[in-house]
């Protein structure tokens, strides 16, 4: 449904600017860049985790279809259809 995708992309930005603030912060604190991409790469995964699967929170608010239509089984003898017009040059 709409309502849980809007949710599921929420949760996946917040995770991963949280992560990449956090992540900055003690990458500049320690002067390692290296725990900087840990630290996203860890938050890129726990979003994945949390988003990607589906999860029954995602869906409370399921679309309501419309009811299958039975088509004819009879099809249209070549006799029957209406010769298309082209345009004249």
């Amino acid at each position: 449904d709409y309502k849980g995708q809007k949710l599921a992309e929420q949760i996946f930005q917040g995770i991963i600017l949280v992560s990449a603030v956090i992540g900055f912060i003690y990458g500049y604190i320690t002067e390692q860049f290296g725990w900087t991409v840990y630290i996203v790469m860890a938050g890129f995964a726990l979003s994945c985790l949390l988003t990607l699967p589906p999860w029954p929170m995602y869906r409370r608010n399921p679309l309501k279809w419309l009811p299958v239509q039975e088509s004819g089984t009879e099809e249209k003898k070549p006799a029957d259809r209406k010769p298309k017009r082209h345009a004249k040059s």
